[in-house]
């Protein structure tokens, strides 16, 4: 299992991050690039819950969202074409004193199939440099929406 773990570092606050990260309408994939309009379905979502298929290019996984503790995000893969089990993401928010946040980020990848696991495998390498910067484009986006 790719294990990837990265900090960053935003002006947006906890409740703005939550507030893009649950955002699934249209134009999702400008706050995420991995989430393209034509694979997001939301199956169900209720105060703090959501359960979301998403992906792009071929890649999409069904998560399980949980935001009741606004400083501890969990999302499970559920269902995937090339995640299994355990996979998913978290993210665990603390605000500082000068009125930013920091966002630790833990993203498990179990790969299902030959081109999950030389995927996941890929991810162990190279993830942290590439979902790293895909994070910090996420959250500028975040932040110029304010």
């Amino acid at each position: 299992m790719a294990t990837i773990r990265f900090t960053d570092t935003t002006t947006a606050t906890p409740e703005q991050f939550i507030a893009g990260l649950t955002d699934f309408g249209p134009g999702r994939s400008d706050l995420f690039g991995n989430s393209a309009d034509g694979y997001l379905k939301v199956h169900d979502q209720s105060p703090g819950h959501a359960d979301v298929t998403e992906g792009s290019n071929g890649i999409w996984e069904r998560l399980s969202y949980d935001w009741t503790d606004p400083h501890h995000i969990v999302l499970k893969t559920t269902e995937s074409n090339l995640w299994g089990p355990g996979s998913g993401h978290e993210y665990t928010l603390t605000e500082r004193p000068d009125g930013k946040t920091d966002i630790a980020v833990v993203v498990a990848r179990e790969g299902m199939g030959l081109k999950g696991k030389a995927l996941g495998l890929l991810l162990t390498v190279a993830g942290k440099n590439v979902l790293g910067k895909a994070f910090d484009k996420t959250l500028r986006a975040i932040e110029r929406r304010g």
